[in-house]
């Protein structure tokens, strides 16, 4: 017994030992900061990544501190400050990456340098398909939840032709294969497709051919302002008095807002958080609103609650080895506002409720921000792809 107290002792003080030859632990936030994701990205990451700092305290008697810039939604110029964040000034993690190309190339090169790679605002799944990393994750949705939440809600209540307006790059491309596989496996159709270059201004000729297919449906696979944009111009043609009717795919609260209810009502969408729904989420949302006037999204929650889950891996496991801490990372539960009940996969997915939200009429609206009404609960293991089916390279 005296042997074992020995041995235990001494196994502490190395941890101890370990934790104390740790420095600062760094972490940046790489996002939209002016763009078409602005919003729903960018400026917001940060605060949301600066009140898990608040809220956690120190790493090994250090502050944590914090970098930020703006990727402009390239992939080139993400892994460029990526790399010399990695490489000269000892960041340890990067979060946000609004933007799919920004963050499959700075996934990869987490995974080349042994650095740790959170995503909240981007959604393909090549994140944990393809192109997933073992220290890469994805928090805070993806297009397989996406599809399977506003897409089959859609075709169930009788919208089963689609038509898609789709953001020509690999977010874009994603959302439609995956709703367009959900809507065929509902026994709906697809009429076709108009892919439009990223922050377009004009979606004339993109929303005329969506009216000549005389699909029911004009699936919205884009985000940020070239979603809000479609919008309106819709509703400049008459699309929807019509007969046809839009599905937002990827829609966040600020788009709502930038909106209004009076165009947005009536909208389904699918969302991994919404501020209004629990005492938690929205005490947090109060401090995120006092410090940037507007109510936090799922990737601003993501952002925080990824920050938090790192953190206390790197506590417990008393280093920022990229091994220990990832197992870490997933041998504990998610248990906070954002992912209550989550669980880190083996591929990077953060498994975690989606919420089927139906956007509300300004009758039905209370006050400011009151713009969800949450339709149904889906289940993290419905939402998101089962790992047998991930192609990830590193899953067994």
């Amino acid at each position: 017994m005296r042997r074992m107290l020995v041995a235990t002792c001494i196994l502490a003080i190395g941890s101890l030992s370990a934790a104390a030859d740790q420095g600062p632990v760094r972490i940046g936030v790489l996002d939209d900061m002016s763009g078409l994701y602005a919003d729903i990205t960018g400026p917001g990451s940060v605060t949301a990544a600066e009140l898990a700092i608040e809220d956690f305290g120190e790493l090994f008697g250090h502050e944590i501190e914090i970098y930020s810039a703006d990727h402009q939604n390239r992939g080139d110029l993400a892994s460029t400050i990526a790399r010399q964040w990695f490489d000269d000034d000892g960041v340890h993690a990067v979060f946000g990456l609004g933007n799919s190309a920004a963050a499959l190339a700075v996934q990869e090169l987490g995974r080349e340098r042994g650095k740790f790679v959170l995503v909240s605002g981007a959604a393909t799944t090549r994140l944990t398909g393809d192109s997933c990393s073992p220290t890469g994750v994805h928090w805070a949705y993806d297009t397989h939840a996406l599809a399977h939440g506003t897409g089959s809600a859609v075709v169930a209540e009788g919208g089963d032709t689609w038509f898609f307006l789709t953001a020509d790059y690999a977010f874009g491309h994603s959302l439609e294969e995956e709703v367009s596989r959900v809507v065929e496996a509902s026994g709906g159709e697809v009429l076709g497709a108009a892919r439009h270059p990223l922050d377009t201004a004009d979606f004339a000729s993109y929303l005329l051919q969506g009216q000549a297919s005389g699909a029911k449906i004009i699936g919205l696979a884009n985000a940020g302002t070239d979603t809000t944009n479609a919008i309106r111009q819709a509703a400049e043609f008459g699309i929807v008095e019509a007969g046809q009717q839009l599905a937002g795919l990827l829609m966040f609260i600020s788009d709502v807002d930038a909106l209004g209810l009076e165009a947005a009502q009536n909208l389904v969408l699918t969302t991994g958080f919404y501020w209004d729904r629990t005492d938690e989420t929205r005490a947090w949302a109060e401090r995120f609103y006092e410090r940037r006037g507007m109510m936090p999204g799922m990737a601003h929650g993501g952002v925080y609650s990824s920050a938090m889950h790192l953190f206390k891996a790197m506590e417990k496991v008393g280093s920022t080895d990229p091994d220990e801490v990832m197992q870490a990372m997933r041998d504990m539960p998610v248990d906070d506002f954002f992912g209550d009940g989550g669980y880190l996969r083996e591929d990077g997915r953060m498994v975690h409720d989606m919420y089927l939200a139906r956007v509300k009429s300004p009758e039905e609206s209370e006050g400011e921000w009151d713009y969800y009404e949450i339709l149904r609960t889906i289940p993290g293991d419905d939402a998101y792809r089962p790992l047998e089916d991930s192609d990830c390279p590193h899953v067994n």
